[in-house]
């Protein structure tokens, strides 16, 4: 399975937001341009994540996006399904009834079985991004860094923070 390119940067932007102090936010720009991708498209995905209360957004020039909600309380799946939707990623179009020399309409009468695998791969796949949530992520992350990575962050966001009323 694919995902878009939306998921990845939505993923690295939500846990950029969980390392924002107290009553500030982050510019879409300033997101954009730390992670390297285009601001446009980036947009698209942060109003999808503030459409699910992933994320609040704050309007104007001093605005910017922050957390709507704890990281131990944002799940890997309310990610993707904020961006991706909530469609299975494989839908059977029930092409086992096409083509020449059709077969009685009674052979039908059962789910696809092929159908029926892959929404229970699907199943699976969900339940484990489920139970893995922005925390997580941010704990693993913090076993292996050797603090670079969150000097990294660090020194970006005490340029590009932008304190706000909350």
């Amino acid at each position: 399975m694919k995902m878009s390119d939306g998921v990845e940067q939505a993923i690295h932007c939500v846990a950029m937001l969980a390392g924002l102090s107290e009553g500030s936010v982050l510019s879409a720009a300033a997101l954009a341009e730390f992670h390297g991708v285009s601001t446009s498209y980036l947009l698209k995905h942060l109003q999808a994540l503030s459409g699910a209360g992933i994320l609040d957004t704050v309007p104007g020039p001093k605005g910017g996006y922050r957390l709507a909600k704890a990281p131990k309380e944002i799940s890997l799946l309310d990610i993707v399904l904020a961006v991706e939707g909530s469609a299975p990623a494989f839908r059977c179009a029930e092409i086992r009834q096409r083509g020449p020399n059709p077969v009685s309409d009674r052979l039908f009468a059962q789910p696809c079985t092929i159908n029926a695998a892959m929404l229970k791969a699907e199943r699976v796949y969900r339940a484990e991004l489920a139970k893995t949530s922005l925390a997580d992520i941010g704990i693993e992350l913090a076993a292996v860094d050797d603090g670079s990575i969150a000097a990294r962050g660090c020194a970006f966001l005490e340029i590009h923070e932008r304190k706000t009323a909350r």
